[in-house]
């Protein structure tokens, strides 16, 4: 039986709703707020049996002080297929880009970012999801310089 090594991570926050409208836009998909009647938290969107995580207030976290860090082990998103999208988002919702599209070998490409919390998080897609959009890019040029 194969099992996935990351199951599930614990994104420290000091202000909730922006932090979840940053990932909201970043992953362009909703992370919906959800309270278990003793604290609240964004629930990341994933399929269920997936990998997935939460933006938690920093004492929710099983820590006493779990506070967002530009240090420590880096957090991979997936954003297949726009990754330039998800850098503009970040930069319009108060994040701060590090480092901009990099490839990482054959893994595909990546950017580095600080989140609106201080967070450093990844951004990544794959390569053949970067090919897709330049492929889709190289055929809109075409077709503008054919008419």
């Amino acid at each position: 039986m194969s099992v996935d090594t990351l199951c599930w991570t614990d994104i420290p926050v000091t202000n909730l709703d922006r932090a979840i409208k940053f990932y909201s836009a970043v992953l362009a998909d909703e992370v919906r707020k959800i309270s278990d009647g003793k604290a609240g938290y964004g629930l990341l969107p994933h399929d269920e049996g997936n990998a997935s995580g939460c933006l938690c207030l920093r004492t929710d976290s099983g820590g006493l002080d779990n506070r967002p860090s530009a240090n420590g082990p880096l957090i991979y998103l997936m954003v297949e297929g726009r990754l330039g999208e998800a850098v503009d988002a970040a930069r319009k919702n108060g994040g701060k880009v590090l480092r901009e599209r990099q490839q990482i070998g054959e893994h595909g490409f990546r950017a580095v970012i600080i989140d609106s919390e201080g967070n450093r998080i990844a951004l990544h897609t794959s390569a053949s999801g970067s090919d897709r959009l330049r492929s889709i890019a190289a055929t809109s040029r075409h077709e503008r310089t054919s008419r």
